[in-house]
């Protein structure tokens, strides 16, 4: 043996081409440590063992040939994979270190030591395997990892177990699955500076949108104390999303999501005597009702995340750690994405229900496709060969150890996790749709039950009762001709905003602002304004419960409309997107939490109190600045200038002047910072005085269903008449073709919303022999539309 052998090496020295020497996830440390510390970006200090180190310790105790003769054993059928992996991991976690290669990770560890001034520092044991954390293979939680190491005993025990977890029985399984020979991968131990996590927060941060594969979105999750809690998905996390292309300027703030996760628990250390370990314990309702970072500390991490992408050239994966005692974040760890950076493009497979049956509980999505089976109902991985093939397996959490089962199974459902958890990593690497963090699905649901798992709905996985049916249709995005007429979409949710993203559209038509309140915000706004003086004690109490963490009430609104706005935004950035203003009916506002108390009683809602009316009205008018707040956040915190605003059921010149009169005054004028201001063609005022309105607003969108209903008289909700309600009737045709006459008079452009052009070839057809600008589309009409446009226009 080679007495100078290279045992230990220091993160510093080491860089991306060092795969083979210390595994990926130690090679990529160091590149992070030489390559990216001088731009900001923090990773505690730390060495690494060799690919050597291991192989001589194997040499050492001369372990190979027994090895190899228990992994024949398993190939030739003569031996259970568990059997296996005990035995090749008790040879090595009784086997010594020679004396050179314990004094070289003692002499490493006590210079590190010396670095922070410490006479035994705390460190992070990590196992790094050579052929680990490649694009193409995510050998990811498939070794050991120690935490709060101290001491060299301790230390050199810690490797030594990080060796014997190269044969965990889910990293043996792994390489037989992707062809890897054992005997040709090495071992490396990475040992670094304990970041004090538990006395702060920790989590993983993705540099693409785990689900969508939208590019341009950082996804970071994070809990309270250590991040295994993340990691393992035993804990709902914190979820933030940002928008990388407006990060870097440090201008804008545009932070476009952030959910609370129940972080009913938190990872922290334990003394035993005189060994230190990890206990989990429960957190304070002070804990649970806070977020892990504030918007600085968000900000920060997603601009690391960008400079990390940058320099590998991918998407990137990313474990994160906050310091209690010094408040510092660090970066711990770096590996490629695995799943939507190995997507091929040019086709986009979509799902979608045909039918509807009783929700039973909602989570979050992983994936995009939709599952139907039987409900497995598995507590504890000691069961897991009861778990039958093409069933919907429900439990409280998985780690590595399910994974064998994970691949046999239709879909998944937890009750534990966010989207970087180890169910939500690992089904999607195996395609497999699923449903985490529901919170109590092991309660509700009972095996034998037949379900429909559906992630085909946005960023809510739901689960119904039933098996419903569904459809998947491939969507080919190779040779889709380009239009003069723009064509863009119609997108209601920001959960399904990122859906869309790789559809051949420019610019979102119409964004409903009405269902981003209606579905994330549920309040409304004038309970908020007026919250100390509801009457009604039960809508207090639930605004009280729902507005936690918000000293003013109106904020609540503001932030949360303002992220919903801004996710669509993002989606399509930097083409327009065109938000309509709310436009409620008085019911449905009266539906809004503490909204009775707000909403007048009208006959006929459709023709009532609604649409700009309201905004200049004493009874909604502060309703409405609190609209206008959030618009403003979006457009000049967030960065999102993309932004137009449509004003619906805008029915007097008059009405059109009052309105712009309070947007100017609430920060949000005409032509300032390049605001566009659309009105909303659905009334047969709009279309007669269109020259007029065209002086007042940039552009018009076309609301086919309300102008058909006014032009021809027909309440578009009648079954009755539902024969005499036609989109296509040659009277609602001229009032198009003459607005569109007229406002192009005028230099000012005409879309259309309605869902005729999805519905009707021949309606889409007439749009484009108009000279409509642009057609905004339900997703799944944009390519077979887009075409049919482009054949239309010759």
């Amino acid at each position: 043996m080679d007495s100078n052998a290279d045992y230990v090496i220091w993160l510093d020295r080491l860089t991306h081409r060092d795969v083979e020497r210390v595994g990926g996830k130690n090679a990529s440390l160091g590149e992070l440590t030489t390559a990216l510390q001088q731009e900001g970006v923090r990773v505690p200090e730390g060495f690494a063992t060799t690919a050597s180190a291991y192989r001589a310790f194997i040499e050492t105790n001369q372990l190979a040939a027994e090895i190899q003769a228990q992994m024949s054993a398993l190939e030739q059928g003569k031996q259970s994979l568990e059997a296996t992996g005990k035995a090749i991991r008790r040879l090595i976690k009784t086997a010594d270190f020679s004396e050179e290669l314990s004094n070289a990770i003692r002499q490493a560890y006590r210079e590190l030591s010396q670095r922070y001034g410490r006479d035994e520092v705390d460190v992070a044991v990590r196992s790094s395997a050579t052929a680990e954390d490649l694009p193409d293979a995510s050998f990811a939680g498939q070794q050991e990892t120690f935490l709060n190491i101290s001491g060299e005993a301790e230390l050199l025990e810690a490797c030594r177990k990080c060796f014997a977890s190269l044969f965990t029985n889910r990293a043996i399984s792994y390489r037989q699955e992707k062809g890897f020979d054992h005997r040709a991968i090495a071992l490396s131990v990475g040992v670094q500076k304990m970041v004090r996590s538990d006395r702060a927060c920790a989590g993983v941060m993705f540099s693409i949108d785990t689900e969508t594969g939208f590019p341009d979105a950082v996804l970071l999750t994070g809990a309270w104390g250590l991040g295994e809690t993340v990691v393992q998905g035993s804990v709902t996390p914190d979820q933030f999303t940002i928008f990388k292309p407006l990060l870097q300027s440090g201008q804008f703030r545009p932070i476009i999501e952030k959910k609370k996760g129940s972080k009913a628990k938190k990872m922290v250390y334990s003394s035993e005597g005189t060994k230190t370990t990890v206990a989990t314990i429960g957190t304070s309702g002070k804990e649970r009702q806070a977020f892990v970072l504030d918007d600085d500390e968000i900000l920060q991490l997603a601009r690391w995340a960008v400079l990390i992408e940058r320099h590998y050239g991918g998407p990137m994966d990313m474990e994160w750690a906050k310091d209690g005692d010094s408040g510092e974040l660090f970066i711990v760890q770096a590996r490629p994405e695995t799943v939507q950076s190995q997507q091929s493009g040019g086709l986009l497979k979509t799902y979608k229900l045909k039918e509807s049956g009783p929700l039973l509980l909602t989570g979050l999505s992983i994936g995009s496709a939709i599952a139907v089976g039987k409900v497995c109902r598995v507590l504890h991985p000691k069961d897991i060969d009861k778990v039958e093939a093409g069933s919907i397996l429900v439990t409280e959490m998985t780690d590595p150890d399910w994974v064998p089962v994970m691949k046999k199974v239709a879909g998944i459902v937890t009750d534990y996790g966010g989207r970087t958890c180890h169910a939500a990593i690992v089904s999607r690497e195996l395609g497999i749709p699923a449903v985490v963090g529901t919170g109590d699905a092991t309660r509700r649901l009972s095996s034998g039950q037949e379900v429909t798992l559906s992630c085909a709905e946005g960023d809510q996985g739901q689960l119904y009762a039933g098996r419903l049916d569904f459809e998947s249709i491939d969507v080919d995005l190779n040779d889709i001709p380009e239009t003069r007429t723009q064509i863009m979409m119609n997108i209601a949710s920001p959960a399904a905003a990122f859906n869309g993203w790789q559809l051949p559209a420019k610019g979102i038509g119409l964004a409903r602002m009405e269902f981003i309140i209606n579905n994330l915000i549920k309040i409304h706004p004038m309970a908020l304004v007026h919250y100390d003086e509801l009457e009604d004690r039960d809508a207090w109490q639930t605004i009280r419960d729902m507005t936690q963490g918000y000293d003013d009430k109106c904020e609540y609104f503001i932030d949360r409309l303002s992220q919903g706005i801004g996710k669509i935004a993002a989606s399509q950035f930097p083409h327009p997107v065109i938000v309509r203003l709310s436009d409620f009916k008085t019911n449905e506002y009266a539906d809004l939490i503490g909204g009775h108390a707000f909403e007048p009683k009208e006959s006929n809602p459709m023709l009532g109190f609604r649409g700009a009316a309201r905004y200049y009205s004493d009874r909604y008018r502060a309703g409405f600045a609190l609209e206008c707040q959030a618009l403003k956040r979006v457009r000049e915190e967030m960065g999102f200038d993309n932004i137009v605003i449509m004003v619906p059921f805008c029915r007097r010149l008059d009405e059109a002047d009052k309105v712009l009169k309070i947007l100017a005054e609430q920060g949000l004028e005409r032509g300032k910072n390049n605001l566009q201001i659309y009105v909303m063609c659905e009334i047969p005022a709009n279309v007669l005085l269109a020259d007029q309105f065209a002086e007042r607003f940039d552009g018009f969108s076309i609301g086919s269903n309300d102008l058909t209903q006014l032009i021809l008289g027909v309440d578009r909700d009648s079954a009755e008449l539902a024969d005499l309600f036609d989109e296509q009737d040659e009277a609602v045709k001229t009032a198009i073709r003459q607005v569109i006459e007229k406002a192009h008079a005028a230099g000012r452009k005409v879309g259309i919303c309605g869902q005729a052009p999805s519905d009707y070839p021949e309606f889409a057809q007439f749009l484009v022999e108009a000279g409509i600008d642009s057609i905004s589309l339900n997703p799944d009409s944009v390519v077979q539309v887009k075409r049919r446009v482009a054949e239309q226009e010759g």
